[in-house]
């Protein structure tokens, strides 16, 4: 498995690495966006032959800084039917902002005015060429990547507020946590049948695997490239499975002290402790 980290050193300096195991082979400084996964790019990584670090020794960043976040609802019938919704008959997209991207260990930090803060395990894209009208057909030569995200979501904004501030209860600033790398599309022979489990202070809240997807990779570049134009380093989180908190009897709403942990055997694992603002 090829995975690219985006890592901090004890004095401050930021770079692009392959990790392997509990290692990390420094590849090249890190500019601003991160690692974006073009094809010139993965041959850095490929091609690390800088120092090595302990991966205990280093802080693993937010792989990449997106443009844009596009965030899928409803796309799998686990989730539409524990929401009691209907099936959607084309994918759902909301944006979140990217300046709500955190890597993995940062805090989650809920607002003082958020009374329902939930979790959302998902298996996020990261794309490697500008897309702009992609047929199903070309779609996976526009994935650079695979990583992990957590769409934390404030129920109260999403739901309660007047007007629904969707968006905005998907974007408030550490509600995007990431990471803790990226994987190389090579490194998933089967990239459409991926397990994905979320748990809190260690109790299995989801437990879904992409083979139930409504809305398979292909169908989401098709549709959202309609008018949207993708750019290198630009994130698809591709949904979430059910069992999130909001629907649970009685709900399972995030607390101060919580710790989410959202794992995909062979893209990696995304964990976050919570904290309420003061």
């Amino acid at each position: 498995m090829t995975k690219a980290v985006h890592f901090q050193t004890a004095d401050g300096a930021r770079y692009l690495g392959r990790r392997e195991d509990d290692t990390v082979i420094r590849a090249a400084e890190a500019p601003a966006a991160g690692f974006v996964p073009t094809e010139e790019n993965w041959a850095v990584i490929e091609g690390a032959s800088g120092r090595s670090y302990p991966l205990a020794e280093v802080r693993l960043l937010a792989p990449v800084a997106p443009s844009k976040i596009i965030a899928i609802g409803l796309n799998y019938q686990s989730h539409v039917t524990e929401t009691s919704l209907a099936r959607p008959d084309v994918p759902f997209m909301f944006p979140k902002l990217p300046s709500s991207v955190i890597g993995p260990h940062e805090e989650i930090v809920i607002p003082r005015e958020e009374t329902r803060p939930d979790y959302e395990g998902e298996l996020a894209i990261v794309i490697a060429k500008r897309a702009y009208r992609v047929t199903r057909e070309q779609a996976w030569s526009h994935v650079g990547g695979y990583t992990v995200v957590n769409d934390v979501s404030g129920r109260r904004a999403q739901l309660e507020t007047p007007m629904k501030q969707f968006s905005l209860g998907k974007s408030f600033d550490t509600f995007t946590p990431m990471g803790d790398g990226i994987v190389a599309p090579d490194s998933l022979p089967d990239k459409t049948g991926l397990d994905i489990r979320t748990t809190v202070s260690g109790e299995l809240m989801q437990d879904g695997n992409t083979r139930s997807l409504i809305f398979g990779i292909p169908e989401l570049l098709e549709y959202f490239t309609r008018g949207v134009t993708l750019y290198p380093g630009d994130v698809i989180a591709t949904g979430t499975p059910g069992g999130v908190g909001d629907e649970r009897k009685p709900p399972r709403y995030l607390r101060d002290g919580d710790l989410v942990e959202i794992e995909i055997p062979g893209v990696g694992k995304l964990a976050n402790p919570v904290r309420f603002e003061a």
